[in-house]
């Protein structure tokens, strides 16, 4: 776990995933394992990049991961994200992990960020080679200025 201290004080993009972290998901330290983190993130980052990218794509890079905090048995874990940077075939998200309390039964407001990276993905054709993303009518594109 790193010292720094929070970048930001609420989320940055969209929900891409919530789920509750569990005891099979933990590390010998009873925290919940980072590689854990690590795959909601992919997930949450891989249906947004299969919607920018209109089809299939792949994982090919994450950049420098930190985790400030460890996340606890019963935390409720959300993958934040949205796209930085779209490119002919690949394209950039942030996405970062925030975490809830669950307490009696209720989960708190209170959100603490957790780790924050950016992941690259390539979007493939039914060969697995890269093919272009589409630009024209994509929805999705259309606050970036790409």
């Amino acid at each position: 776990m790193t010292d720094n201290k929070q970048t930001h004080a609420a989320p940055e993009g969209q929900l891409l995933l919530r789920t509750v972290a569990m005891p099979r998901d933990t590390n010998p330290n009873q925290d919940i394992f980072g590689g854990w983190i690590m795959s909601q993130m992919d997930l949450g980052g891989g249906i947004l990049a299969a919607e920018i990218a209109q089809g299939r794509i792949v994982t090919v890079a994450v950049q420098e991961m930190n985790f400030i905090r460890p996340v606890k048995v019963g935390n409720v874990v959300c993958c934040y994200g949205h796209c930085v940077r779209v490119g002919n075939t690949s394209l950039q998200l942030k996405i970062e992990v925030w975490v809830k309390t669950l307490m009696n039964d209720m989960v708190t407001e209170d959100r603490q960020l957790v780790t924050e990276a950016v992941f690259t993905y390539v979007a493939i054709d039914a060969q697995g080679n890269p093919r272009p993303i589409p630009r024209e009518g994509n929805a999705k594109l259309a606050h970036l200025s790409v």
